[in-house]
């Protein structure tokens, strides 16, 4: 089940064909490196994709990047974003040049997706690797009589199609009514919005030089990549008023069919109650989160607590609660077990996990069940770790490494790679033990944590691993 921002009601996923499922999900404007923010807007796509998998469809998910022409307001006026970037660092404003400064944050991007646990979209496309394609699209929109050729370029005109302004529910007449000022007098309505801005710099076209308007961008890479007719499309719920309405419009325009079939749209994540953005000097990079010690694995478990509808508000001391849940999670599948043998998913919880994600991605519910089965004593721990390597198939947690690579993660180290003096506290820990006093051994262990080590006991011996300050 999904809950279709369309019709605003969950429904259960049917495929537009048998066995392939299509899934676009609109990216950064690339003049800065993206916030965790923003990250949540490529989390929903990745566990659809995971759970799709799951299911056996094969998919191909394509995630755009604008690299030009996103204006500041989201509408048809407002500053570049790209050009303003561009100034900032100090570039020449040429069509190469924008190339070029754009490089650096999209392969930043790539990392974000990466580091995130993101499988990598089957097409990381560039609006202007599409230009041809936009031009095509805008020259068939006028050819239909959908949009028409005004001093500043070409409009799509909303009045041709109907149902414009189904997301979200916009009613165009009420816009109409509520223009006081006509930012261009040549527009037909209000909401008619820019398929091409003309301007001294920019593409060559019939209509002249200059750039696509915003929404052309994603309609042409959607066609291009996945075709006419696409089965989910996401995005943040700020993009379905007029963006999506604008893909949408355009799209159904020039094929006569259904664009979108389900629409999934994530709220935003805050700080201090206001919309985390770049602008307001409230985004927080993955790298910021690591500077704190803290893993972009552990976000996003902390983005897993709250339904990807439900607005949530970032704080550190939410995201340390996320981390201690998450190193639970990682010393019971690497400390615990780390000379266990996964043998086969319990199937209850298994079943129950499924359930659960599979209805519109309840993912506080899914770790929920996920918490049961660590609390069940009457499951062993080989059917746990069973358990646990099927949930994280989609939740990505980290779960199903090497035990080496698991108990890097946490830190852990040989003892032979500490320092002389920790590795003959150990040694004389191990002997107090043995002797049972419990006295000595815990000084010892206080001893151990002052050189900034900490101690695992486990069936196989002690396991010591640097504390996070010097990790």
């Amino acid at each position: 089940m999904l809950f279709n921002t369309a019709t605003r009601t969950k429904e259960e996923f049917k495929p537009i064909r048998k066995n392939s499922v299509l899934l676009y999900s609109c990216g950064p404007t690339v003049y800065d490196h993206a916030h965790i923010g923003n990250l949540r807007s490529y989390l929903v796509p990745d566990l659809i994709r995971r759970l799709l998998l799951r299911s056996g469809y094969t998919v191909k998910h394509t995630i755009n990047v604008t690299d030009f022409g996103h204006l500041t307001d989201d509408g048809d006026d407002g500053e570049d974003k790209i050009m303003k970037g561009m100034r900032r660092e100090g570039y020449e404003i040429t069509l190469e040049n924008m190339r070029s400064f754009a490089e650096p944050y999209i392969a930043s991007f790539r990392k974000d997706l990466a580091d995130f646990g993101n499988l990598e979209p089957t097409d990381l496309t560039r609006a202007s690797d599409y230009v041809a394609e936009q031009i095509k699209i805008i020259e068939t929109l006028i050819e239909k009589g959908y949009a028409y050729e005004a001093s500043d370029g070409v409009y799509f005109d909303v009045g041709k199609f109907p149902s414009y302004g189904v997301l979200g529910n916009v009613d165009i007449e009420q816009l109409r009514a509520g223009a006081r000022v006509e930012v261009n007098p040549e527009k037909r309505h209000p909401a008619d919005f820019a398929l091409w801005k003309n301007a001294s710099l920019g593409w060559k076209s019939r209509f002249g030089i200059g750039f696509p308007g915003w929404h052309i961008e994603c309609t042409a890479m959607a066609f291009a990549t996945l075709g006419k007719q696409i089965d989910i499309h996401t995005g943040g719920e700020d993009l379905m008023y007029t963006h999506h309405n604008g893909e949408i419009a355009q799209a159904e325009s020039v094929t006569g069919k259904q664009y979108v079939r389900y629409w999934l749209h994530n709220a935003f994540v805050t700080v201090s109650d206001d919309r985390m953005a770049k602008s307001k000097g409230t985004g927080i990079r993955l790298e910021d989160l690591a500077a704190r010690g803290f893993s972009p694995t552990d976000y996003r478990y902390w983005l897993l607590t709250s339904h990807y509808r439900s607005p949530v508000n970032f704080t550190f001391e939410a995201l340390e609660a996320a981390h201690q849940a998450l190193t639970r999670l990682k010393r019971f599948v690497y400390i615990d077990c780390a000379d266990v043998r996964a043998s086969y998913p319990h199937e209850k919880y298994e079943h129950a996990f499924l359930k659960t994600i599979s209805d519109d991605l309840d993912t506080p519910k899914a770790l929920a069940v996920l918490w049961e089965l660590m609390k069940d004593q009457t499951v062993t721990k080989e059917q746990k770790l069973a358990t646990l390597h099927t949930y994280d198939a989609i939740l990505s947690l980290g779960l199903c490494d090497t035990v080496t690579e698991g108990q890097a993660a946490l830190g852990h180290l040989e003892t032979k790679t500490a320092p002389e003096e920790v590795q003959k506290l150990l040694a004389e820990r191990e002997k107090t033990r043995a002797a049972k006093n419990w006295l000595r051994a815990d000084q010892l262990r206080d001893e151990i944590e002052a050189h900034g080590y900490t101690i695992d006991d486990t069936p196989s011996g002690p396991r010591l691993s640097r504390t996070a300050s010097d990790a």
